[in-house]
């Protein structure tokens, strides 16, 4: 194992269990001024990408009717937790197709209950 691989495997967050599909709440750690405080941001992870330290996963929510969708870093320490609040069952890896979709549709995905 070089030195990089080491530097890496000491960044890497291990409590990370979710998946595409998931409803999450992404716990991010805000600096405004001087002050940090933490900021929720939840919705549907559409997608997930890259592996080891280059993690990223997709969150797509309605906000006042308008979709915003936010790309995290997975081994960020800007990211204080994710909490998984549902799980779902979905037969795709990127849920691309729900971009296209309104109303009550828009983050409709089965629950894997």
């Amino acid at each position: 194992m070089n030195i990089i691989d080491k530097i890496e495997q000491e960044q890497l967050k291990q409590d990370v269990d979710f998946n595409v599909g998931d409803w999450v709440k992404v716990h991010c750690r805000v600096v405004e001024g001087g002050k940090e405080r933490i900021q929720i941001f939840e919705g549907l992870v559409i997608a997930r990408r890259g592996s080891k330290i280059n993690a990223s996963f997709t969150v797509r929510k309605i906000s006042y009717g308008e979709g915003v969708e936010r790309v995290f870093p997975l081994h960020t320490p800007r990211i204080s937790k994710i909490e998984v609040v549902n799980r779902g069952k979905v037969r795709r890896a990127k849920l691309h197709y729900l971009r296209d979709r309104v109303g009550k549709r828009a983050l409709q995905v089965k629950s894997a209950d």
